[in-house]
């Protein structure tokens, strides 16, 4: 819908115009917002001598987005709100996704979170907010988090203007982003001019109904937001406030094995491993094959419900037309509580029959473990021999607070000369926000379990129990609370960052930007665990609980996205769990009745000085084929500071069949340095080679910064203990940053009104590659003997009991050495067993970062935009094209390898139709399987160096508006229509390592505007 009005003297065009508009003739670039001063005051005509055309709808965004593209210096990609308050998705990952090159990774409740960009991670993307580096605050679960990623959750849309994505490097833009540099733009009251609008939402997940009742929250839940601006004293001063309030409850129900597989040649031993002479093997995977077994197998239903607010004052004042200054605070809020209940099974790797894949990565067509369980209940009401059913569950709660202060003056000196001061406080934090810490687990077991088998050929795996002659299943009556774990995770990044950027302009139309900055990034990641480890050792008698804590319910009827979930094999009775109750009958097992206020596993304090300048010639000139050259370099030395809490460890405990752990000693800081600088040279160059198509070749080097563990300036020991050792890492801040060397060329035709198609070829030589195994090593550390192997469990062995019967060789040692030192049946929960002089040392696996080696990628981009006249119909799709061999996961390989996560093709397609008072949108999004980690487990644990690769994934959405008046509009809006899961698999399919479930998601409101 296009609207005619007019503007008084120094209102600037609303966004739609103004991106086609803001750059200068001869070398349009489009900068961030506050990157440098913006020349519009003295360059664009008198907009009183003009009627300004202000244009709105779906065409008008992809129009304005063309535009954005086509008057670039570089290759530079982005999405324009439709208006202020009306960006097209509600998350804007979810809209960046639409952009070729950009995939997104997505929560488990399948929302938008953190992006990929040409197959650079999440943590090599730097975000800006109106030019400004944002900090980012993540967790990662029992660890110290390693990431850089922004997460895009934490900020609703309704107040962003446009997001641009920088795919070439330019001086002018901070270092960061090898992938690109994302700057999401807001509201500025002077540009926007007088603005009031407000929206309400509606909205239903349908994931929140595919839970237990005791885990739902409302079936629909609201949203709200709003903003104004305005002008005052003839132009000069501008206030704009907005604000948007969201609930969500949600739902997600996965399978997994969240232990991790074992990964073994064909033939080799060691724990886990099953015998080569193994008759129960079907098709055993030869000597060169790999071949991985479960360590555990489970499923989880997860309620999730989040309450997120965002708010931004801006105030700007312009004394004069050559100053402008502008004050402004962003304020978020992101609040997230989760609960879920469990059924799950361990495997103690003892006697097993499988059936196997053909290699040379073989997974298990099923993989069954054998267990004696008798109808002999012993005196505790235990049924011998029987193994347990892990029914437990567990409840946690983050907050998550970003805030931005910032401070900016343009000051156009002369006509040729402008300036530009900027000044921002940024702050990330996210950390616990209930009494259960940020994850809280309570585990249940019922021995009831015999024969274990899970069958893995399916989309879903099916897990069969075996049962003895009297147990018909799983019964509150046979329930027990075990083991009990609450953890503290805790992440705070402050960006501090002063800027002075200029431009000289040469009367020959050149110009010359110039600028020095001084940023100061702190990041403190911290993990604090209070533990009760006795899982494999449940409470009491099953006499001794209240059977009102649990009740009976089915597994199979929360996967029903899945085919295979009602399968006849799948044993699917599991009990749910009332933890509320379930932690308060437990008061006299320990006091665990709030997560840990130290921080007593993890706490890495780094700080990074960064000082960097830059210049950046600009020019043009006419002839045949026009050409606008913009050259530049970009210096910065950055010194990096970083501390590790290290603990010292006097003893190793075994507590329990499957557990061992550390007991911690004394407590220190230890602080290491490091320092780097780099040259950043850049050239784009752009040739108008007719009216309507335009070529583009860029050159530049970029860097992307180490993570936080990767430069932790000590070693972090893992305090649980298996049977073949220990764990530990340990940093290096002399490590360089990723350096990318990149080169583009892009071909554009602009061959109608909001219609092109363009096609880029990309190519990224990365050097300074981090390998996590690159320093690795095995030794003894503490020199702490482990009873595992030791005198007395020799002795075990000795008389009967088999090397991985863990209860067995306990109950040995009990019941013949039991007050002998290092033995003590009445510590713990358990018992506990320690080693002893002529023991064994422990022996731990230790990681260790290095840059290693230099690979290349290549990628290509394929975009087309096609409006069908005055039909109101369209069609904008890409496609994207991503490849390197030498960065690619081999799966025959096993150990740590040198790969790049991320790297996967991605395609969208939007259709819509926009005319009159309709506004309608149907879009696909597809990414290909791509490599999001490689470990599924401890990384010290050279079994568990596994590829996780996020399988093949395509989602519909749908929105539909209809405009009741200029002032009023109505919205629909349909999120994975088609209820999509999701799978994330390992060297094989078979190998599955998650299996989630969500929902689709539908949201009615509508928006009306006060103008």
């Amino acid at each position: 819908m296009k609207q005619v009005q007019s503007v008084p003297k120094k209102r600037v065009l609303t966004s739609a115009l103004l991106f086609a508009l803001a750059g200068p003739a001869w070398a349009q670039q489009a900068e961030p917002q506050s990157a440098s001063p913006a020349p519009a005051a003295t360059e664009q005509a008198d907009p009183t001598e003009l009627d300004t055309i202000v244009v709105t709808g779906i065409r008008a965004s992809l129009e304005s987005s063309m535009n954005l593209k086509r008057d670039a210096q570089g290759v530079v990609d982005g999405i324009v709100a439709e208006d202020i308050g009306k960006f097209p998705d509600t998350n804007l990952a979810e809209s960046l996704q639409r952009i070729s090159g950009v995939s997104i990774d997505r929560t488990a409740s399948g929302e938008g979170s953190k992006v990929t960009v040409r197959g650079i991670g999440p943590d090599h993307n730097l975000v800006l907010l109106n030019g400004r580096q944002m900090p980012g605050a993540l967790l990662d679960g029992f660890n110290a988090s390693n990431s850089r990623a922004f997460d895009f959750a934490n900020l609703a849309s309704e107040a962003v203007s446009a997001i641009e994505v920088y795919k070439t490097g330019r001086a002018s833009n901070p270092t960061g982003g090898i992938g690109a540099t994302i700057n999401i733009k807001t509201a500025r009251p002077l540009e926007s001019g007088p603005l009031m609008n407000v929206g309400m939402k509606t909205v239903h997940d349908t994931s929140n109904g595919n839970l237990p009742t005791s885990l739902q929250g409302d079936d629909f839940t609201g949203e709200m937001s709003g903003i104004f601006s305005q002008t005052f004293a003839d132009g000069k001063f501008g206030v704009s406030v907005s604000g948007s309030y969201q609930e969500r409850d949600s739902g997600y129900n996965q399978a997994h094995v969240n232990a991790g597989w074992r990964t073994h040649f064909g033939g080799e031993g060691g724990w886990g491993a099953i015998p080569a002479d193994s008759p129960s093997a079907e098709n055993y995977p030869g000597p060169t094959d790999l071949y991985s077994v479960p360590q555990s197998f489970g499923y989880t239903i997860n309620s999730v419900q989040r309450q997120r607010t965002n708010g931004q004052l801006t105030l700007q004042w312009a004394p004069t037309d050559r100053v402008t200054t502008t004050l402004d605070y962003t304020y978020s809020e992101n609040k997230i509580q989760q609960q879920r209940n469990e059924m799950s099974v361990w495997f103690n790797f003892g006697p097993s029959e499988s059936a196997w894949t053909d290699g040379p990565a073989a997974g298990p067509v099923f993989y069954r473990e054998l267990i004696n369980c008798t109808d002999e209940l012993n005196e505790s009401g235990i049924y011998v021999g029987c193994a347990d059913l892990a029914v437990g569950g567990g409840k946690g709660a983050t907050r998550a607070v970003n805030e931005s202060v910032g401070f900016n003056v343009e000051w156009a000196v002369t006509d040729a000369l402008d300036l530009a001061f900027d000044y921002h406080n940024s702050s990330a934090e996210l950390g616990p926000d209930s009494d259960w810490g940020t994850d809280g687990s309570i585990g249940v077991a019922a021995n009831m379990r015999g024969d274990t088998t899970v069958y893995f050929d399916n989309e879903l795996p099916i897990l069969n129990i075996g049962l003895n002659d009297v147990v018909g299943g799983v019964d509150p009556s046979q329930a027990r609370p075990s083991g009990r774990r609450y953890v503290n995770g805790y992440s705070l990044s402050e960006v501090e960052q002063s800027r002075l950027d200029g431009r000289f302009k040469f009367g020959d139309y050149s110009d010359l930007r110039f600028g020095a900055a001084n940023t100061e990034v702190d990041n403190r990641t911290a993990v604090g665990i209070r533990e009760y480890a006795d899982w494999g050792t449940p409470l009491g008698s099953p006499a001794d609980w209240d059977d009102g804590i649990w009740q009976i319910d089915h597994m199979s009827r929360y996967f029903d996205a899945f085919s295979g979930h009602d399968d006849p094999r799948f044993t699917s009775a599991f009990l749910t769990s009332d933890m509320e109750r379930l932690r308060r009958a437990l008061g006299d097992y320990g006091d665990l009745t709030t997560y840990p206020s130290e921080f007593n596993s993890n706490d890495l304090r780094t700080t990074e000085k960064t000082r960097s300048a830059y210049l950046q010639f600009g020019t043009g000139w006419q002839g045949r084929i026009p050409v606008d050259l913009s050259v530049g370099v970009r210096y910065e030395k950055t010194e990096v500071t970083s501390s590790a809490q290290v603990v010292t460890p006097t003893l190793v405990e075994w507590n329990a069949p499957n557990e061992l752990r550390t007991v911690d000693g004394d407590k220190a800081f230890t602080t290491l340095t490091g320092d780097y600088a780099y040259w950043l040279p850049s050239i784009d160059s752009k040739f108008q080679l007719t009216d309507e198509m335009v070529l583009r070749a860029s050159y530049g080097h970029s860097i992307g910064r180490p993570g936080w563990r990767d430069i932790q300036g000590g070693l972090v020991v893992n305090r649980n203990v298996r049977v073949n050792g220990g764990s530990a890492s340990t940093g290096n801040p002399d490590l360089k940053p990723l350096l990318s060397k990149n080169f583009d060329l892009s071909w554009e035709w602009y061959y109608g009104e909001g219609s092109y198609v363009s096609a880029t070829y990309y190519r990224k030589n990365i050097s300074n590659y981090i390998d996590n195994g690159a320093g690795s090593f095995q030794d003894t550390l503490f020199s702490l003997p482990t009873p595992i192997g030791g005198e007395y469990w020799n002795a075990a062995v000795a008389n009967g009991c088999g090397e991985a019967d863990g209860q067995c060789i306990r109950d040995y040692i009990f019941a013949n050495f039991d007050g002998q030192p290092g033995v003590d049946s009445t510590a713990g929960t358990a018992g506990i067993i320690t080693g002893i002089p002529g023991d064994p040392l422990t022996v731990f696996s230790v990681t260790a970062p290095g840059n290693a080696g230099s690979h290349s990628l290549n990628g290509y981009e394929l975009n087309v935009q096609h409006m069908f006249g005055d039909s109101g119909f369209g069609v904008a799709a890409n496609y994207t094209i991503v490849d390197s061999d030498s960065l690619s996961y081999d799966n025959a390989a096993k150990g740590p390898q040198q790969v790049l996560i991320g790297l996967s093709d991605s395609a969208n397609v939007v259709g819509f139709y926009d005319k009159g008072p309709w506004q309608v949108r149907l879009a696909y999004n597809w990414r290909d399987k791509f490599l999001s980690g490689q470990y599924d487990g401890d990384p010290a644990d050279p079994a568990k160096n596994n590829p996780v690769y996020v399988e093949e994934y395509g989602q519909w959405d749908v929105s539909v508006g209809y405009k009741f008046s200029e002032n009023f509009t109505v919205q629909f809006e349909g999120i994975n229509l088609t209820n999509e899961t999701q799978r994330l698999s390992e060297r094989h399919k078979n190998i599955l390592f998650y299996g989630t479930q969500t929902g689709p998601r539908y949201m009615l409101g509508f928006r009306y505007n006060f103008q």
